[in-house]
């Protein structure tokens, strides 16, 4: 079974989402957390939007860790959302996260994390998908939720799991917790691959 094989790895977590680190560990994981936090989260203009969070996972994983040992397995997450053709990435602050979910509101968005493995010298990555559908919401329930949630560490500027997500979201078609930010079903059957445990 795969949470006995785990037990031979130090795994590390390499995402400072508390999101993240709350799935990890509602899976039952025991594992520790690192960050490099001088990472900037840019990407070459001609990939397409499903390989940006592939390649931020990535990215991030190389920033943390040059070398990865035998008995260690690390996993790195990005999270992004796709609006039409548009990549929204992380507010940058108060005005650019009213935008954000202004444009939003009453539509359909797109959630893409890509999640990457490291364990010695292999690696494997995928990207998981998820719609969500937004209704129409006031200038004030936005501003609302910026004042009193602060989701500028959020892609999208929204939380799924927050006030937000309960009087927002209408419907969602693929992983609620891809949206949350760590496509546990999808993650859960590709380390199994990734390790041998099938």
């Amino acid at each position: 079974m795969l949470f006995e094989t785990l037990r031979n790895f130090d795994i590390i977590l390499g995402s400072g989402s508390p999101r993240r680190k709350y799935l990890m560990e509602e899976m039952g994981l025991k594992f520790r957390v690192l960050v490099n936090n001088s990472l900037e989260e840019t990407w070459p203009e001609e990939i397409s939007a499903e390989e940006i969070p592939v390649y931020l996972a990535e990215l991030k994983g190389k920033h943390i860790m040059e070398e990865v040992g035998e008995d260690q397995l690390l996993i790195t997450a990005d999270t992004i959302v796709l609006m039409g053709e548009e990549v929204i990435n992380k507010p940058t602050g108060p005005k650019d996260a009213f935008r954000m979910l202004r444009q939003l509101s009453g539509n359909k968005h797109e959630v893409l994390t890509g999640v990457s493995f490291r364990q010695g010298k292999r690696r494997q990555s995928f990207c998981a998908s998820s719609l969500v559908w937004f209704a129409e919401l006031s200038d004030a329930e936005i501003n609302y939720y910026i004042d009193h949630f602060k989701p500028f560490d959020k892609a999208g500027a929204y939380g799924i799991q927050d006030w937000i997500g309960y009087i927002g979201v209408e419907k969602i078609e693929g992983s609620y917790f891809n949206v949350m930010g760590l496509p546990l079903q999808k993650m859960y059957h590709e380390l199994k691959g990734f390790l041998g445990d099938e």
